[in-house]
């Protein structure tokens, strides 16, 4: 054997002893897809956590958190999350800004904790009342969406109230200094402001809004990952039945893993009551009025077409 055959036995030998001393479970580990989601505040990971709805995977979830839908789509956009828990209206102003996602789930939850919310000794009492008010909350969002639809219902025009586009945590801290009259949110935070007595409702969206959300997912993750998409929301399906079943239970884990009071929890969990549905033609209507209403009231500058924007072939089975 000549010195460079010998070298070259050596070289395969000692590769073919390194593939053979790697672990087991870390070979296994680089064949697993990961799923980029990404999550709200008290959203699909704390539900999925206490329902120990994260057992047996088999694929990796790489988290990311993120305080409201805005910079959740935009982390979409970019494809630096798979998938994610959005509104029907944060969806449709990301949709209309071209980002390329679908629906893959819907469900429909009671939209009360979609509010308008005053300080306690605010003297407004009507959504008339917010004419020429200052009104913080986060563009596109679905407080932005429960804003423009009581006041348009109330009579007033869009530019009769003055909008300050800000965080869910400097909103609320607006509100509470009193650099606004009023702040436009969603649950927990709804709740978290009641139970807290630093605010209280002046309209919610029970009656002004269809009160759909969804889960979202790219158009690249979903040719990419469909196994693992389809797992992943029957997981969540599957978490959301389990949580009603468990509701003192999982509002106390819900509590503790958001880091807000179990009565805040607990309100909010409770009266959102919220449900899996399919994507059915009454859905796809609800969405569509929804955009129509963005273009009617300028938002989105061109008429959008929601249909496009489902994929009804993901079962929402427990």
């Amino acid at each position: 054997m000549t010195q460079a055959s010998r070298r070259q036995f050596i070289t395969h030998t000692l590769a073919g002893a390194t593939a053979l001393a790697l672990p087991t479970a870390l070979l296994h580990a680089q064949s697993r897809p990961v799923l980029k989601a990404g999550d709200q505040k008290g959203g699909l990971r704390a539900l999925l956590e206490a329902a120990g709805g994260l057992e047996g995977l088999a694929y990796d979830i790489q988290w990311s958190e993120f305080p409201a839908a805005a910079p959740l789509a935009e982390a979409l956009n970019a494809g630096a999350v798979d998938s994610g828990p959005i509104g029907d209206a944060p969806l449709i102003f990301a949709l209309a800004a071209g980002t390329r996602v679908k629906a893959i789930g819907a469900n429909r939850s009671d939209s009360y904790g979609t509010a308008v919310l005053v300080r306690p000794d605010s003297p407004l009492k009507t959504a008339a009342d917010l004419k020429g008010k200052s009104i913080a909350t986060n563009r596109g969002s679905i407080g932005h969406y429960v804003t423009l639809k009581a006041i348009t219902t109330a009579g007033l025009k869009p530019e009769d109230v003055n909008f300050r586009f800000l965080a869910p945590a400097d909103a609320k801290l607006a509100l509470t200094q009193g650099s606004v009259d009023a702040w436009a949110t969603w649950e927990p935070y709804t709740a978290l402001a009641e139970t807290s007595h630093h605010a209280r409702v002046l309209v919610s969206g029970r009656g002004l809004l269809p009160g759909l959300s969804y889960l979202a997912a790219t158009d690249a993750a979903i040719a990419a990952k469909r196994p693992v998409l389809q797992d992943f929301l029957q997981r969540v399906v599957k978490a959301q039945a389990w949580s009603y079943r468990n509701v003192d239970a999982f509002s106390a884990t819900l509590a503790r893993i958001i880091g807000i009071p179990p009565e805040a929890a607990k309100l909010q969990f409770e009266r959102r009551q919220q449900n899996w549905v399919p994507i059915d033609g009454q859905v796809i209507a609800d969405q569509q009025r929804t955009a129509d209403f963005y273009h009617q009231v300028g938002l989105i500058k061109q008429p959008l077409d929601v249909r496009p924007t489902f994929d009804a072939g993901f079962a929402t089975s427990a």
